[in-house]
């Protein structure tokens, strides 16, 4: 089927605090109003800057409370909006958690799904005896000092292909839990201890459950070691408990050439 004279393809580069959305992905229960989520919201400005229905794909559907720093999307619209000026008129019919960093026309082929190669996520823990009480939105809080080096050690051992069913929540619904892990480290910073984790794609909960599985590590209750055997038997119940979502943040995702 052609494609309407007059409609182009749009990449967003976008970026949200978690903390006040349900997640990414557009949601209406059966029952009430529908829940907040960044697509739902994004949806609702975009509808009345273009005048027309808007399908925007995100290429990685955040869970809720999780933070983005470089999420893409794409859509098709009929625009007379000029695009370099397409971000600020987007911007200013969304509320201030959410914020358009870039916008560009690209080719029809551009999927943000299909077309995404490696992502890259952060999990920041504060690591002090007190509350980071302007920042508990955005990191997780532990008092049990952590030992980063360690947590790097084990976090070295992600790295490669390997199946990660045991380091994925049950219900994934994927067909595949093989996944290759492009680098994968841990670093202290004064009171932070920042987890990195870049990969071709990730399983349901898979890197919060990384890093439950590296703070572990971190306070003595694993070995570095400990990894292969999770990686070995795929099974969840050897690995760490899944940590909250306000620690985690998408940073990036590079998408191959057309």
């Amino acid at each position: 089927m052609s494609r309407p004279e007059g409609l182009r393809r749009y990449k967003l580069l976008i970026a949200y605090d978690g903390s006040g959305f349900h997640g990414w992905q557009k949601q209406e229960p059966p029952e009430g109003p529908a829940l907040r989520t960044v697509q739902g919201v994004m949806y609702d400005g975009m509808l009345r800057l273009f005048k027309q229905p808007i399908n925007l794909v995100g290429a990685s559907r955040t869970d809720a409370g999780v933070h983005a720093a470089g999420q893409v999307a794409h859509f098709d619209a009929e625009s007379r909006v000029p695009v370099d000026r397409m971000a600020m008129a987007i911007n200013s019919r969304l509320p201030d958690d959410i914020e358009v960093r870039e916008a560009v026309e690209v080719s029809p082929a551009f999927d943000a799904i299909r077309c995404a190669v490696t992502k890259q996520y952060t999990y920041t823990i504060h690591n002090t005896d007190h509350r980071p009480l302007g920042l508990r939105h955005m990191v997780y809080h532990t008092r049990h000092t952590l030992d980063a080096q360690a947590m790097d050690a084990a976090a070295g051992r992600l790295l490669g292909e390997h199946d990660f069913e045991g380091f994925s929540a049950a219900g994934h619904g994927r067909e595949s839990t093989v996944r290759t892990i492009h680098r994968c480290g841990v670093e202290r910073d004064g009171d932070r201890v920042m987890i990195t984790v870049e990969g071709s794609g990730f399983l349901w909960n898979m890197v919060r459950i990384i890093a439950g599985t590296l703070v572990e590590v971190g306070r003595g209750r694993f070995e570095a070691v400990h990894v292969d055997e999770i990686l070995k038997t795929a099974d969840r119940q050897l690995a760490g408990p899944t940590l909250p979502p306000n620690g985690l943040c998408l940073e990036w995702i590079r998408h191959g050439d057309l």
